[in-house]
């Protein structure tokens, strides 16, 4: 009989499967995770799907935080010392798959299991980096170049383990809600990247790499008639 006490704990089998604490939940496109204001008493893994992130003002304007695909974590907030409450909403974009995990369970296996809680803490140093990589682009780049750079990573292009570049179908209203600009600045440079051979439209939004000139470069060809074409730019 083998002693379930010497079998490794696998992380990834705990993500993938419910049991005690947790459990597989399946959402359908604009159904919500949970909502601003609910009380935080679980946080959720996202197994397949698109989800996003959003805030309500006291003054009742909504705003976009981010946008989530499968292998994020959303609901972090539960874990603090005293439970609180929800400070944003989790919305499924498309068809999502999701483990909710109770918050005391998730308690538990962070300080039994070294290898969850380290792979819980490389999430939270990326999306730390992230946010800091999203203020930058707020402070210094143009709503172009912002648009550009949040469309290539919600494409994950360049991303290990990623060769899909399509974006599911997302409004332009959250896509300005997202870099801070107007809807129809937003029409007006997405129409721009189509016509110069960027992104497609076939159901969503395909994302050419060509697009990574747009913010490493900060290249367009009909910009100045003296600027090299555009190229797809080398690896790092």
């Amino acid at each position: 009989m083998v002693d379930s006490q010497n079998v490794p704990f696998d992380a990834e089998a705990f993500l993938a499967s419910g049991g005690l604490g947790r459990k597989i939940v399946r959402l359908k496109p604009k159904q919500t995770f949970f909502a601003q204001g609910n009380s935080a008493d679980s946080i959720f893994y996202l197994q397949k799907g698109r989800a996003k992130l959003t805030v309500v003002s006291t003054t009742g304007k909504e705003a976009t935080i981010t946008l989530l695909s499968a292998g994020d974590f959303v609901g972090e907030e539960s874990l603090v010392a005293v439970a609180g409450l929800r400070l944003a909403t989790a919305t499924a974009i498309t068809v999502c798959t999701a483990l909710r995990i109770e918050r005391q369970e998730m308690i538990r296996v962070m300080h039994e299991e070294h290898t969850f809680s380290d792979l819980f803490l490389s999430f939270l140093l990326v999306r730390s980096m992230r946010i800091q990589s999203d203020l930058v682009d707020q402070l210094f780049n143009s709503s172009e170049k912002r648009l550009a750079r949040i469309l290539l990573l919600m494409a994950q292009v360049g991303k290990p383990g990623h060769s899909d570049t399509t974006i599911p179908k997302i409004s332009q209203e959250t896509l300005a809600e997202m870099i801070g600009t107007t809807r129809s600045r937003v029409s007006f440079f997405m129409n721009r990247f189509r016509k110069l051979g960027l992104i497609q439209y076939n159901g969503g939004i395909h994302v050419h790499k060509s697009l990574l000139n747009v913010v490493l470069l900060d290249q367009l060809p009909d910009r100045n008639a003296a600027n090299p074409p555009i190229f797809v730019a080398p690896p790092p």
